[in-house]
């Protein structure tokens, strides 16, 4: 009985092995039915993206290991892995939405056209010789989004669901960005919950997964809020974050960059000074808080040039702001539809409606509103996002202290409240859906604030919090001092506490 009870063990785990081996084997041999029939029956328009879709999966697994390996929470590759396969195949759906369902109405019909033109010159060009490429319009704006399609399209071919799906892919890396930043700046937030829903939220998996300005500018915010996090936590190459995801962002929505700036700009002037500081430090400060002042206004400078306005006062703002609400007030989703007594539809940037901005941003359509099945679908998500608030109340409650204590904080909150700010003039729900995922990571963050001791009774079975490899917010800064170890606990518990991550 004894000797038998091995063997059984062994039998089993071979019979595991082979029926793993067995699947693997029929989806590699599906694939590759799929990819032949595929080649035949279509162009290269459609099947080079079973070509495009491994090779994302390639380069992003490995990065992803690299990712999961220092992180104090088990199971974080398989959920990162989980995710980047769910924000691929969100390109798909995405897809058929603008080309099935609107019949190619959409913008990425008009990138994937002049990108496929683009790249037949960047690859029958000697780029030694020098370009000269006349785009057609200014390069800020829609120019730059032609002039990455055609860079991805001249590494992959001419691929428009390949596009949809490289896109998606750079929209993914945004979203990993926005969940570093919350470890480094925000390490007693709730990291996994905030994971489960920056990856998952339909909104951010679905409109940031198609060639256009919505998944540049995912990955851009990401990484200049990453930037942002190493800053608070005083790292090495934040600036550099900064400046790449501010460029990137400030070519195709500048007037994001200027919010996004001013956010920091706050949240730097309300960080914890440390306990030692040089006599350098006032100076520093003083210097840094000049460069991103410096900063915003060249950005506002920007916005002024990009809008085709005069100035960067209010006059100019209230200008941009008007003609943003005439030109979305149109279409069968609107909002606030003009009258015909007045041909200018109606908004107002009075700071006492700043609450109504905020509900109408973050939680409009309701479900009495939806027009359309789309809607309805975006306001079922948004109803989701509001009761979740509701039920937060008491992580809510401590948002003035974390202002304070949490520069972080202070960032999400400026800059979730500028962008409601300025985006309430917007008056078309469709827009507004894809619109809002600009401001939905920042806005996660909340959800993430942890509740205060003592709140609540401990449930039974709740998962343990997880043994941090280095000190929170000490992530890639070296060992921090180690911590006291609780009675009882054993000795190994403490190395772990008190090692490096690398």
């Amino acid at each position: 009985m004894t000797t038998a009870w091995p063997a059984a063990l062994r039998l089993r785990a071979a019979v595991r092995r082979g029926r793993l081996t067995a699947l693997a084997w029929a989806l590699v041999m599906g694939y590759v039915t799929v990819f032949v029939l595929a080649m035949v029956h279509t162009s290269y328009d459609t099947w080079g993206a079973l070509l495009v879709a491994p090779a994302l999966m390639a380069i992003g697994t490995p990065i992803l290991a690299r990712v999961a390996a220092n992180n104090p929470e088990r199971g974080v590759f398989k959920l990162l892995i989980v995710a980047m396969g769910a924000k691929l195949f969100c390109a798909f759906p995405r897809y058929l939405m603008a080309f099935v369902l609107y019949g190619g109405a959409a913008d990425a019909k008009m990138y994937d056209q002049k990108g496929t033109e683009l790249a037949r010159y960047l690859t029958t060009t000697d780029l030694f010789a020098g370009l000269h490429y006349d785009l057609g319009m200014k390069v800020a704006g829609t120019g730059f989004v032609i002039i990455v399609t055609g860079v991805v399209y001249a590494i992959t071919g001419p691929t428009l669901v390949g596009g949809f799906l490289v896109f998606s892919w750079l929209g993914f890396w945004g979203l990993l960005f926005f969940w570093r930043a919350l470890q480094i700046a925000f390490p007693e937030a709730d990291s996994r919950r905030y994971a489960k829903l920056v990856f998952f939220l339909p909104s951010l998996l679905f409109w940031p997964s198609s060639i256009g300005k919505d998944a540049w500018m995912m990955f851009c915010l990401g990484l200049t809020t990453y930037g942002v996090a190493r800053l608070l936590d005083r790292r090495f190459g934040a600036f550099v974050c900064i400046a790449l995801g501010s460029l990137g962002t400030a070519m195709v929505r500048p007037h994001v960059t200027v919010l996004a700036g001013a956010g920091l700009t706050v949240a730097y002037v309300l960080r914890k000074r440390p306990q030692q500081v040089s006599a350098l430090g006032p100076l520093r400060t003083v210097l840094t808080v000049a460069v991103l002042g410096l900063g915003v206004m060249l950005m506002l400078q920007q916005v002024s040039t990009f809008f085709g306005t005069s100035g960067t006062g209010g006059d100019a703002v209230n200008q941009v702001l008007s003609e943003t609400s005439r030109r979305t007030s149109q279409g069968s989703s609107v909002i606030n539809a003009a009258t015909a007594e007045d041909p200018a539809p109606a908004f107002s940037l009075n700071p006492a409606r700043l609450p109504v901005s905020v509900i109408s941003v973050l939680f409009r359509p309701f479900p009495f509103e939806a027009s359309n099945i789309q809607n309805l679908i975006q306001s079922v998500e948004c109803f989701a996002l509001l009761v979740m608030f509701v039920r937060a109340w008491p992580q809510l409650a401590r948002i003035p202290k974390l202002f304070v204590q949490r520069s972080y904080v202070a960032f999400t909150v400026v800059y979730t409240l500028l962008f409601c700010w300025a985006f309430s003039t917007i008056n078309n729900m469709g827009i507004l859906s894809r619109e809002r995922v600009q401001v939905l990571p920042l806005v996660l963050v909340l959800l993430a604030i942890p509740r205060p001791a003592g709140s609540g009774r401990p449930v039974a079975g709740r998962r343990r919090p997880p043994v941090w490899r280095v000190q929170p917010g000490q992530w890639g800064g070296g060992p921090g001092p180690e911590p006291p170890v609780a009675v009882g606990v054993p000795d190994t518990v403490s190395r772990i506490q008190g090692g490096s991550t690398t």
